[in-house]
């Protein structure tokens, strides 16, 4: 083999290690980077104990017509009214134009008696009154925020006072006739 053969041959194979200790210096550097880095995401996963709220389940079975009870989810109360026909009645005889958030009754509930919804009113966060025997549920029957004056209906809904939208409604499921899965 004559010299300039066997330089050539030289040249290629440093271009051979070359481009071989370049790809693997990258995998490598992009392997440690990535295992350095899953520490600082995974601590923005869901903590366990909030895994664990993510859905509750709840028996209705005790409530009777005309009671509320509140139940947390997620860290928030929720409102739950077996509402009486009247109450019904006076949720669907509601007319939209009348309402500063539009919303049908039939929109917000899945069992006409039923009504379940997030109790954090939606001016301030505060927590309205009316789940408890005694206290003010307002103008409309339903809830009352003393705090900043908002009257919420017995479907939920804002009908008068500084709040902007209706009683939020959760996710939820009926497992049964007396039972519900929230989230």
């Amino acid at each position: 083999m004559s010299d300039a053969a066997t330089t050539h041959q030289g040249h290629a194979d440093d271009e051979t290690k070359r481009d071989f200790l370049l790809v693997s210096t990258v995998t490598v550097s992009a392997v440690g980077a990535a295992l350095a880095a899953w520490p600082f995401i995974d601590t923005m996963n869901p903590s366990k104990d909030v895994l664990a709220l993510a859905s509750t389940e709840l028996n209705l079975s005790a409530i009777e017509e005309g009671q509320a009870i509140t139940a947390v989810w997620r860290g928030k109360p929720i409102y739950i009214r077996h509402r009486t026909a009247a109450e019904i009645d006076a949720a669907k005889d509601v007319k939209l134009a009348d309402l500063k958030d539009p919303e049908t009754d039939a929109d917000r509930v899945q069992k006409a008696p039923w009504l379940v919804m997030i109790g954090i009113c939606t001016h301030l966060g505060c927590l309205p009154q009316g789940q408890r025997s005694g206290e003010p549920k307002g103008e409309f029957n339903g809830w009352f925020c003393p705090c900043h004056g908002s009257h919420y209906d017995t479907s939920g809904r804002i009908r008068k006072g500084p709040a902007p939208k209706n009683l939020a409604v959760p996710p939820y499921t009926f497992l049964s006739d007396t039972t519900i899965r929230i989230g």
